[in-house]
């Protein structure tokens, strides 16, 4: 009787490949298990939900998100619009000023020597070593004394003092990259500093951009406690706030935390989708000097 072939090479990588891919399922079950029992929650509706520890539905009802979305105040006013509206408009300025201020402070750093470039990288990296909750009364004394509380202006000043930092050191990182040779090359054919900035660097520099855009946008959207200790009413509030009021000293309102929840999660999911293609090139290319 003849021995039995040894499985072929293209047969024997496809075995060895389901095997990790094995062990990946349980991993990514714990992963994703508080996520779905998230949406469990803000399905389960105001009543809410059973004490099973089981992710999925047991019922599909949308009362938790017809109650978040449509709270209003006393006076009529329509809390969630306000909020997202308030959410909206300080994540873009603080990002739109973090990039703004961000990339051309990047480019003189990566592009020039002058006296305290050194100094003035190592303290913009001292800013993120201690976290924001430290500088937390000094910037309200500041705020305060610029009759800036409980404004869109004063938050989105407050997280610029950190948005900025970030963003410069993440932009440097990737102009460090970029050859030199195609600005000298500009140069000699009269293109002028700003031209140069304007016209090649940053065209070059659109997956960096959008990354550094990314991570400002989710930190200004995401944040909670500096937006609670400088806003005071609700109609001033952010999304953040307005999800840790559900938490009250008695009770927990959890359908509606998780229906806020994921409500807040959205726009930021879409972000994520729709600068897919830019995240690995920008967060990978400034690792790099090339």
């Amino acid at each position: 009787m003849k021995d039995a072939k040894p499985p072929a090479p293209a047969q024997r990588r496809r075995r060895y490949a389901v095997l990790p891919h094995l062990l990946l399922v349980p991993f990514t079950f714990v992963t994703l298990y508080p996520v779905l029992y998230v949406v469990k929650l803000a399905l389960s509706g105001t009543s809410g939900a059973t004490a099973s520890a089981a992710p999925w539905p047991t019922r599909f009802d949308l009362s938790a998100f017809s109650a978040v979305v449509g709270r209003t105040d006393a006076s009529g006013t329509w809390l969630f619009g306000a909020q997202l509206w308030n959410s909206v408009v300080i994540s873009l300025l603080t990002t739109a000023l973090g990039i703004v201020l961000a990339a051309s402070a990047a480019y003189g750093f990566a592009r020039f020597e002058f006296p305290g470039r050194r100094v003035g990288l190592l303290g913009f990296l001292a800013t993120q070593m201690f976290p924001g909750i430290l500088t937390l009364i000094p910037l309200y004394v500041l705020i305060e004394a610029l009759g800036l509380l409980d404004t869109t202006a004063g938050l989105v000043l407050v997280y610029a003092t950190s948005a900025v930092p970030f963003c410069t050191w993440t932009l440097k990182g990737y102009f460090d990259t970029l050859p030199k040779d195609l600005e000298e090359s500009a140069i000699l054919d009269g293109a002028s500093r700003l031209t140069i900035f304007l016209r090649i660097i940053l065209p070059l520099s659109a997956p960096a951009i959008a990354v550094t855009a990314l991570f400002s946008f989710m930190s200004a959207w995401t944040e909670f406690v500096l937006a609670h200790t400088f806003l005071s009413s609700e109609a001033s509030f952010t999304l953040p706030v307005q999800i840790r009021n559900y938490v009250g000293d008695k009770e927990v309102q959890w359908a509606l935390f998780a229906a806020a929840s994921l409500i807040v999660s959205l726009p930021v999911m879409g972000l994520c989708y729709a600068l897919e293609r830019h995240l690995v090139g920008g967060l990978t290319a400034g690792g790099v000097k090339g």
